[in-house]
C-alpha cells in the first residue's frame, strides 16, 4: 500500500509560531527593596490650621520695640546725612533746595541708609538701634544667623518696605508677629 508522502522539510521553511504570552515580572529576593508608586500620599489631607514655623522658644520682639530700634537707626542715618552736608558746606559747596536737587538728596540719604544696614551685615552684629532696644537677631532654630542669612534678610526687607510698607504692617496681623522679611529670611528679632 502506498501512503502519501510528505515533502521533505527544508532549512528555509518558515515555522509557524504562536504569539508569546506576556511576561510576568520576576519577583526579587526578599532582601531587595521595592518602590511603592501607588501608596498613600505623605499628607493625605490638608489641615486648615497654620502650623508655626519657628522651632525655638525665643519670643518675637514686639512691634513697638522694633519701631524703637528702627527710629534709632534712622536717626543715625540722619546724623550721617547731616555730617555729609556739613562737610559739603565747609568745603565751599552751595546747596539750594529745589526740585532739581531734591532727588539727589533723597538718593544720598537712601544710599547712606543702605550702606549703614549692610555695614552691620558684614560685621555680623546687631545695629546700634537693636542694641539700644535690647534686641538680638536669631533664626528659626534659635541660633545667631550667619552673614548670608543677614544679607538675605536685608534684601528681603527692601521688598517689605518697597511694597508700600505692607510687608512691615503684616507683623501687626500675623499670628507670630512676623513681617514679610522675617518669614522670607527665616530670622527675627527677639528680646535679650
Amino acid at each position: 500500500m502506498l501512503t502519501p508522502s510528505r515533502p521533505a522539510s527544508k532549512s528555509n521553511d518558515v515555522r509557524r509560531t504562536r504569539p508569546a504570552a506576556p511576561r510576568t515580572p520576576r519577583r526579587g529576593a526578599d532582601s531587595q527593596q521595592t518602590l511603592d508608586f501607588h501608596g498613600a500620599p505623605a499628607n493625605p489631607a490638608l489641615g486648615t490650621e497654620v502650623h508655626a514655623v519657628i522651632y525655638c522658644d525665643a519670643p518675637v520682639a514686639l512691634p513697638a520695640h522694633r519701631m524703637i530700634a528702627a527710629a534709632f537707626d534712622a536717626s543715625m542715618v540722619l546724623i550721617a546725612v547731616g555730617l555729609f552736608l556739613g562737610i559739603f558746606f565747609l568745603s565751599g559747596g552751595m546747596l539750594m533746595l529745589s526740585k532739581e536737587n531734591a532727588p539727589f538728596l533723597i538718593a544720598v540719604a537712601v544710599l547712606l541708609g543702605l550702606f549703614y544696614r549692610f555695614l552691620w551685615v558684614l560685621g555680623n552684629g546687631e545695629t546700634p538701634g537693636m542694641r539700644f532696644a535690647g534686641l538680638r537677631l536669631v533664626n528659626f532654630d534659635g541660633r545667631s544667623p550667619d552673614r548670608d542669612q543677614r544679607a538675605f534678610r536685608q534684601v528681603s526687607s527692601l521688598l517689605s518696605f518697597l511694597s508700600a510698607g505692607l510687608g512691615l504692617v503684616w507683623a501687626l496681623v500675623d499670628e507670630e508677629s512676623l513681617a514679610w522679611h522675617d518669614h522670607i529670611s527665616k530670622t527675627f528679632p527677639t528680646p535679650g
